[in-house]
This record gives structure tokens, C-alpha cells and sequence, in this order.
């Protein structure tokens, strides 16, 4: 557990899903922790499993399904290049010829055991974030964070809710 924080929860499993609403379309997916600013609560995030649907295989085109999870509302799906995300799956299906190849990459679903942990969300919700290119049909995703919920003092929490939000 991070330093100033007290864990107040076994750990918990939290699923949600995302699914565009038009093919093509950045989508997002709030989820809501239910988390109680008044006690300063927090969630720290242990690890995340990914799991987007396989894109749509077409003759001669390159067709994308790209999922990610961030602390924060975004315009797109982003990488973990971005500070607000805290994870990325992004599968790619190239045909050309009558050969076709599939690509997936993921940023480190479950990081090392060496890690404390993965990130904390400070705010009362977290975004499932979804986005095919180049298919026919709805591209969707599905996400599963496991973590704990923990108590701030009130000089983190502040910290904590400031850094996350100026994230975006």
C-alpha cells in the first residue's frame, strides 16, 4: 500500500465494457466507483485486464479495435504514453493477398510483481475507452480492474485529486 494511504477493502474486481456507438465512432464509458469524497477514499488499481473484440477481417484493408482505460474523460482512445491512461489494448488485422495477420498489442496488462501497484483514481469514476477503424460492424471492449479501496489524509487526497484531474 503507498505511503499515506490506509486500505479499507479487501481487494475487489471491477468489470465494465464499452461498445461504439456507431462503427468507427470514439465511444467512452464512465464507470462509476461509488467512492466517498468525505472520507478522502481512493482506489488503487493492482492490476487491469483487457479484452477487445478481434476486428473484422476485409480483403485488401487494414481494420483496427482499440481499447484503453483512463482516470479521466477523453476525446480518444489514447496509449500509455498519455498520463491519464492507465492501460491500452490496440488489435490490428491486415489482409492483403488472401494472407491475413493479426497484431495484438497491449501495454503490460498485469505489470511486474515488483510494482506496488499500478495507479491510483482519485475521483469517483474511471473511462473504458473504444474505438475500431476500417470495420464494418460495432467494435467493443471489455476491462476488469482489480484493486482496494483505501482512505487519504486530506494533504494527499487534495494532491491526489489535483494531479488526476490536470491529467486530462
Amino acid at each position: 500500500m503507498p505511503k499515506g494511504l490506509k486500505e479499507t477493502s479487501s481487494i475487489i474486481m471491477i468489470g465494465a465494457t464499452a461498445q461504439e456507438s456507431a462503427p468507427g465512432a470514439f465511444t467512452s464509458a464512465r464507470v462509476d466507483l461509488q467512492l466517498n469524497p468525505l472520507d478522502n477514499e481512493v482506489f488503487v488499481v493492482y492490476a487491469i485486464d483487457l479484452d477487445g473484440k478481434t476486428p473484422e477481417l476485409i480483403p485488401g484493408t487494414r481494420t483496427e479495435t482499440k481499447l484503453s482505460v483512463s482516470t479521466t474523460a477523453r476525446t480518444s482512445v489514447g496509449s500509455i504514453a498519455n498520463s491519464n491512461v492507465l492501460a491500452q489494448l490496440q488489435t490490428v488485422v491486415q489482409e492483403n493477398g488472401g494472407g491475413a495477420v493479426l497484431n495484438a498489442k497491449h501495454a503490460g496488462e498485469t505489470p511486474p510483481a515488483m510494482l506496488e501497484y499500478i495507479g491510483i483514481i482519485a475521483t469517483n469514476d474511471f473511462f473504458v475507452n473504444v474505438q475500431g477503424v476500417n470495420n464494418v460492424g460495432f467494435m467493443s471492449g471489455n476491462v476488469r480492474l482489480y484493486g482496494v479501496r483505501a482512505r487519504a489524509d486530506s494533504s494527499i487526497y487534495a494532491a491526489l485529486v489535483q494531479s488526476e484531474l490536470l491529467s486530462a
